[in-house]
């Protein structure tokens, strides 16, 4: 076998490798409660994981047999896969970049504004055709029962670094100045007039504020967390894949030349 083929055998070796941690973070994020919820957005990454995953496998059978039609179809589908992924991350990048989210006095968590968001995620996400389906799978999840769990006293509660779902979902706007009971039944608000999202809340548990516009914002806000620290994965590994990527290419133009230096050789001879 060729030294350039060892070569190109122990970087798909490389890429193969780097399949594990892009489906981890797939999986990661695909078991997160918001994810689960919007079904469309749970396993690109996977995907592409498992894509780059048989992609180096077969660019390593190839290369260690010496198959140049499998090394060419490895060149070919992992630049587009590489290019999936950049796409991706940019996307993710951009789509994410507002935060929405603004600090309340007294309180350990944020709340959440939905405009704060960018258009294509309000748009895309949490539009009207999308959240009947969305807020029924909040509701029958454990995200806001766990709440009850954790937390007694209002002194817990307000000093708590809950996640941005459950600030927009499971309790009513600050703003609106309900009284705490628990964190998923406040009573008596003083300025029920402040925030649309005062009258639409409710103490019923399959309702509390799946209907407010806070809790598509503490949805968006809870993607934008996962997604930005899923792109740390992404980025290294995307780097990595590039680097592996553009050697490969070389080593598979030298794999070639070398057989046509042999082949014109045994014709010489």
């Amino acid at each position: 076998m060729a030294v350039s083929n060892n070569i190109t055998s122990v970087l798909n070796f490389i890429s193969l490798l780097c399949s594990i941690p892009i489906i981890a973070s797939g999986i990661w994020l695909a078991s997160k409660p918001d994810n689960a919820c919007i079904h469309w957005l749970r396993w690109p990454v996977v995907f592409i994981g498992i894509a780059v995953l048989l992609v180096s496998l077969a660019g390593f059978v190839g290369a260690y047999w010496n198959k140049q039609s499998l090394l060419a179809f490895y060149l070919m589908c992992m630049a587009v896969l590489i290019t999936a992924l950049l796409i991706l991350l940019v996307l993710a990048f951009v789509v994410t970049r507002p935060s929405g989210g603004y600090a309340v006095p007294g309180r350990g968590y944020q709340e959440y504004r939905l405009a704060g968001f960018s258009a294509w995620l309000r748009n895309h996400v949490v539009n009207y055709g999308n959240w009947g389906k969305i807020r029924a799978c909040l509701a029958n999840s454990d995200t806001c029962a766990k709440l009850d769990r954790d937390f007694i006293t209002a002194e817990q509660f307000f000093s708590a670094h809950i996640s941005p779902l459950q600030s927009g979902c499971c309790k009513p706007p600050t703003i609106c100045g309900y009284q705490f009971v628990n964190p998923t039944m406040w009573v008596s608000p003083v300025n029920a007039l402040a925030d649309p999202d005062c009258a639409v809340w409710s103490n019923d548990q399959t309702q509390l504020c799946y209907n407010c516009d806070s809790c598509k914002a503490g949805l968006l806000g809870n993607l934008r967390r996962e997604w930005r620290k899923s792109n740390v994965v992404l980025i290294i590994a995307v780097v990595v894949l590039i680097w592996v990527y553009l050697i490969a290419c070389s080593a598979f133009r030298n794999a070639q030349t070398e057989d046509l230096f042999n082949r014109y050789k045994q014709g010489w001879v």
